[in-house]
């Protein structure tokens, strides 16, 4: 075997894996944020929520340019979306405030996330014709997120609103042109 031949082995197989581990990269800033969060460590939380999310924009940006989407890809990207924009902003939310509710709190937490991934379901085994069908889970995640900056600025009881609201809106079937 040659050098050359060597050389692009390497740089395939470099090239079909840089998605992943860009997907990889959202998923453990993810399960990081909710660690953090479960520790008090809210700002840091919310902060490793944000990154993830750009993990995520460029997953898909990777896979596209390289041309090597997959379907294995797309179901890890979305197993990593559970966790990054699902758990990790309701567990955010939850210990900002939401507890302060008690089981309905509680509830609603889980309400999200059980609407979350319901959406990411569906969207996994629908045609994608450059629509999403309800509000996508990054989005949803990412205004939970910006949600907790105001918890000293709005009612609390308004927070289960926003929770309610976005769960709502994963999971109806309003159409978004993908951008």
């Amino acid at each position: 075997m040659l050098l050359s031949d060597v050389f692009d082995n390497t740089v395939r197989k470099i090239k079909t894996q840089t998605a992943n581990v860009l997907t990889l990269a959202n998923l453990g800033l993810g399960g990081f944020a909710i660690i953090v969060g479960i520790q008090g460590q809210l700002h840091l939380s919310l902060m490793l929520i944000f990154i993830a999310a750009l993990a995520d924009r460029f997953d898909g940006m990777a896979a596209r340019k390289l041309q090597v989407e997959s379907e294995l890809g797309k179901q890890l990207d979305s197993m990593s979306d559970i966790i990054s924009f699902g758990v990790a902003p309701a567990l955010l939310l939850y210990q900002g405030i939401l507890h302060l509710f008690g089981y309905p709190g509680a509830f609603f937490t889980i309400l999200y996330i059980g609407c979350g991934a319901f959406r990411l379901a569906r969207f996994n085994i629908a045609e994608n014709n450059g629509y999403f069908t309800g509000l996508p889970i990054t989005a949803a995640g990412c205004l939970l997120t910006l949600s907790y900056l105001a918890i000293p600025f709005i009612p609390a009881y308004s927070f289960i609103f926003i929770i309610l609201s976005l769960s709502l809106l994963m999971i109806s079937t309003f159409t978004l042109k993908k951008v």
